[in-house]
């Protein structure tokens, strides 16, 4: 059976495997794998698989899949991953890769090798330009009424506002919201956001194509710092939000905000190499 070499990264809890797949040279069920190896206790183990691949757009290409098997657009956590991995694979502390939301770009602002004992860096990326934005409609969830909030910062995201953030049964009323015909067909990810502080909010989030609450999430974090704007109605144009996740982590959130126009967005936080291997497909 051949054998691939990955790589295993974690960004706030988020946990990817990723493979370099611009060498490889017989054909993968890349789908099927990530069900594979992303297969808690029986693989690998991670939030998702994180494939690089070439790219006539930019230094390479990002693809996500999900353990699930269905491919995402883009994933705010696993792109800082993979600009980790840019930095000591590629010797390129300034990637610019390509993915199915469009070109991100990213800063790795510390130096890392594999052969240091510090496993982490401070990575910082530019997100795509957020779209469909939509503020305080109703959605009707088991008979009661929902004031939910929506945007799409690469993937799609709504938004809802609690009081009383660990209370909140996050997988089993995420999962209704994730598949409400509201956003068929594709659903959503959905976002808990509690308001501790102008600039300091704290979410838990119910992935979509995990099916379940993670740790953290990279894009909803920039989708709740954004929308938690709005929800204030601050009256500024450059942001800098913090978001607590549920990992733990304090991730930074820039932006400008002109009216509903959302630009210059960047998303930053620590990535970290946790192990290499092979394994036998």
């Amino acid at each position: 059976m051949p054998k691939i070499k990955f790589y295993k990264f974690q960004a706030s809890g988020n946990d990817f495997v990723l493979i370099d797949g611009r060498k490889l040279t017989h054909q993968l069920k890349w789908r099927v794998l990530a069900k594979q190896l992303c297969r808690r206790r029986f693989g690998i183990g991670g939030d998702g698989l994180l494939l690089i691949g070439k790219s006539k757009l930019a230094d390479f290409k990002m693809s996500i899949f999900n353990p699930d098997g269905s491919e995402a657009e883009m994933c705010g956590n696993g792109a800082r991953c993979v600009s980790l991995w840019a930095s000591f694979q590629e010797r390129n502390n300034l990637p610019k890769f390509e993915t199915k939301a469009g070109v991100i770009e990213a800063q790795v602002k510390s130096k890392f090798n594999l052969n240091n004992s510090k496993n982490f860096a401070q990575v910082k990326i530019k997100m795509t330009e957020p779209v469909g934005l939509r503020l305080k409609f109703n959605l009707s969830i088991r008979g009661k009424g929902i004031r939910a909030n929506y945007i799409n910062t690469g993937v799609p995201h709504t938004i809802i506002f609690v009081e009383g953030l660990e209370k909140i049964d996050v997988e089993n009323l995420g999962r209704v919201i994730r598949y409400h015909k509201e956003f068929s067909p594709k659903g959503t990810n959905v976002d808990f956001v509690e308001i501790l502080k102008d600039d300091l909010i704290k979410i838990r989030t119910y992935e979509r194509g995990v099916e379940k609450e993670t740790l953290a999430c990279g894009s909803g974090a920039v989708a709740s710092a954004i929308v938690s704007t709005y929800q204030q109605e601050l009256i500024k144009s450059k942001f800098t939000i913090k978001v607590i996740t549920q990992g733990g982590e304090i991730l930074k959130v820039y932006f400008i905000k002109n009216s509903d126009k959302i630009e210059d967005v960047w998303l930053e936080g620590k990535a970290y190499f946790v192990y290499k291997g092979e394994v036998e497909i």
